[in-house]
């Protein structure tokens, strides 16, 4: 068996560049759907030419035009879908129900993996605003993925070190604080960290695995769980720098309205559930990785 082809669409984003990127190092044919809608986007396309230069093929493609999605995915054995789904940033995640459209109608993908990359949206049904509708969403995509009988695997990321490691989880920065840090509650609930790179490792490693077929996996390396406070601790230690620490209590947090945060650092979120059989952690099924850990990820920072 060769490896399979894969079509990643969202090739130019945040997640998208590392997913083309580990799946080109791999060794699969890499494809990335390139969108009519680019436009004068001078920027995503020098990252679609770059990436050709590298062996990836360009399909043309557009969510306006469902012919153009079918051809697409007609031409490989796996769609990764990368699109954003922050809700503060560009959010198009029910757009994906085009692509699933395409996918049922091509009949010939072996996998799809839709935008996920967070949080698992199963185990958030009990989320609050401003972050529900990024879960709910999700959950409406899965659901279209499993009334087709897509093949599927989930990936369930968790934090993305560039928005909760440099920070030290601070929010509306994305650098780590010089004087003060802001603890959440008493800054024990543990979380997971992840450098991007390794998510997107991870992901490819998991596409052509029949361990992951219609289950979610859930990157979870044991080294990365963290609490708050180790993070800070870890920061601290690398800069020589101690910093005066200030705990924030669950109430007056949610006076802040920031959802996402308060279930990962009041709740405990992540890791406050057990996988169960319709999930895998990543970590052990590649204990081939050498996952980046959270000291070597801030000292970039320093």
């Amino acid at each position: 068996m060769g490896k399979s082809r894969i079509l990643v669409v969202g090739g130019t984003g945040y997640v998208g560049r590392r997913i083309v990127k580990a799946s080109l190092a791999e060794g699969h044919p890499t494809y990335i759907l390139r969108r009519s809608e680019i436009g004068m986007d001078i920027e995503k396309l020098q990252v679609l030419l770059e990436f050709k230069r590298q062996g990836a093929v360009l399909v043309e493609g557009s969510f306006s035009d469902h012919r153009s999605l079918v051809e697409a995915v007609k031409q490989v054995d796996v769609v990764v879908c990368t699109m954003s789904g922050v809700h503060f940033r560009s959010h198009n995640l029910l757009m994906q129900l085009k692509l699933v459209d395409a996918i049922k109608e091509a009949g010939n993908i072996k996998r799809f993996l839709p935008s996920e990359f967070g949080m698992d949206p199963a185990q958030m049904m009990h989320a609050l605003e401003p972050g529900r509708v990024t879960f709910d969403e999700k959950m409406t995509v899965r659901k279209a993925i499993e009334a087709a009988n897509i093949p599927y695997t989930y990936i369930s990321a968790n934090c993305f070190g560039g928005y909760f490691v440099g920070n030290l989880s601070q929010m509306g920065t994305l650098l780590p604080p010089k004087d003060k840090v802001l603890i959440y509650g008493d800054g024990n609930a543990k979380a997971v960290f992840m450098d991007e790179d390794d998510i997107a490792t991870y992901t490819i490693k998991s596409v052509d695995d029949p361990r992951t077929l219609n289950k979610t996996v859930y990157i979870r390396p044991p080294e990365n769980i963290l609490s708050q406070r180790e993070l800070v601790q870890i920061w601290e230690n690398l800069s020589g720098n101690t910093l005066e620490k200030t705990s924030i209590s669950g109430r007056d947090f949610l006076a802040l309205m920031k959802g996402h945060f308060y279930h990962i650092f009041y709740d405990g979120c992540l890791t406050s559930f057990e996988i169960g059989e319709d999930g895998e952690e990543a970590s052990r099924l590649y204990p081939e990785v050498q996952y980046k850990r959270m000291d070597e990820y801030l000292k970039l920072y320093l």
